[in-house]
C-alpha cells in the first residue's frame, strides 16, 4: 500500500493534486485544508501522506498534510453511508482540531454546515466520532487541544493547554464569535450545575446562550 509520496508539485486545486514522483504523475484527492497548505506549483520535495482505496472498478489515491487528517479520513470512511467524497467534505470544512472541538461540544448545528451533511447525519457523525478522539492514538491529543470554528469561516486558535476549564471554554466561545461578556454570563453557575469538565462546561454554556438567543 502507498502510504506516502514525495515529489514535485505539478498542479493542484481545492480538491486534487498532481505530484510528479521520479517522472510518474500521481493524482490525489485532497481536502481544501491540505490544498491550502501546499506551496507553489513547481516546488520539489513536497511530501503528502496517502491512502489508497481499491474498488472493483477503480484505485484512488488521497493525500493528506498530517497524520491526524489521514486518520480522521479513515475513521469517517468507516462510518456507514460515508464515502471518501463526504469524508473530504468534512475535512475541507474543519481542521482536525476544529472537528475535535465540534465533536466535544456535540454541536450538531456546526456539523450540519458541512456540504452534504443534514441534521440527521450530523447527529450520527457526532455519535460515531465521540470515542475516536479518546481511543485513536493518533487523535487522542486533539481532544485536549480542540478548537471550535469561528463564525464566518475564520479559523479559530486552540485554547491554551492547562489554562483551566473557564479559560478553555471562554477561548472556545470567543472563537465562535461570542463576546467576552456573553462568555462570562454563559458560564455563570456551571460548577454548581455539575458541569466541571471542559466538555460539560461548553455544553452548559452553549445551552445558556441558546436560551438567551
Amino acid at each position: 500500500m502507498i502510504v506516502q509520496l514525495t515529489g514535485t508539485l505539478v498542479e493542484f486545486t481545492a480538491s486534487s493534486v498532481v505530484l510528479d514522483v521520479h517522472g510518474v504523475g500521481y493524482e490525489l484527492g485532497v481536502s481544501a485544508v491540505t490544498a491550502s497548505s501546499l506551496p507553489e506549483t513547481g516546488t520539489p520535495g513536497v511530501t503528502l501522506l496517502t491512502r489508497m482505496l481499491v474498488r472493483e472498478d477503480s484505485m484512488t489515491l488521497f493525500g493528506f498534510s498530517s497524520r491526524e487528517e489521514r486518520s480522521l479520513f479513515d475513521r469517517l470512511c468507516a462510518i456507514s453511508g460515508v464515502g471518501p467524497k463526504l469524508a473530504l467534505s468534512v475535512l475541507s470544512t474543519f481542521t482536525p482540531s476544529q472537528l475535535a472541538g465540534v465533536v466535544v461540544a456535540e454541536d450538531a448545528g456546526m456539523m450540519a454546515t458541512v456540504p452534504g451533511v443534514g441534521k440527521k447525519l450530523a447527529s450520527r457523525l457526532l455519535l460515531e466520532l465521540e470515542s475516536v478522539f479518546s481511543k485513536d492514538p493518533t487523535l487522542v491529543s486533539l481532544a485536549s487541544a480542540a478548537s471550535l470554528p469561528a463564525r464566518g469561516g475564520v479559523v479559530a486558535a486552540a485554547p491554551a493547554a492547562g489554562s483551566g476549564v473557564d479559560a478553555d471554554v471562554t477561548a472556545a466561545l470567543l472563537a465562535m464569535g461570542f463576546t467576552g461578556e456573553e462568555a462570562t454570563l454563559a458560564l455563570e453557575g456551571h460548577e454548581e450545575a455539575g458541569a466541571t469538565s471542559t466538555k460539560a462546561a461548553i455544553q452548559y454554556a452553549l445551552k445558556r446562550l441558546g436560551r438567551r438567543a
